[in-house]
C-alpha cells in the first residue's frame, strides 16, 4: 500500500515538472511570435502615418 502511494506521489510530481517546463516553451515561444509582429504592425503604421502627413 506504501509503495502505491509512494508510486503516485511520484508520478504526479514528474508529471507537474514536465507540464511546468511545456508551459515555460510555449509562452516563450508566443511572446517571441508576439514581439516580431508588434514590431511588423508598428513599422507599418509608422510608414503609414509618415505617408498620410507627407
Amino acid at each position: 500500500m506504501k509503495k502505491s502511494i509512494l508510486l503516485i506521489i511520484l508520478l504526479l510530481t514528474f508529471q507537474g515538472c514536465a507540464t511546468w517546463y511545456g508551459i515555460k516553451k510555449d509562452s516563450s515561444d508566443a511572446w517571441k511570435a508576439t514581439k516580431e509582429t508588434t514590431g511588423k504592425a508598428y513599422d507599418s503604421t509608422k510608414e503609414a502615418i509618415h505617408e498620410a502627413t507627407e
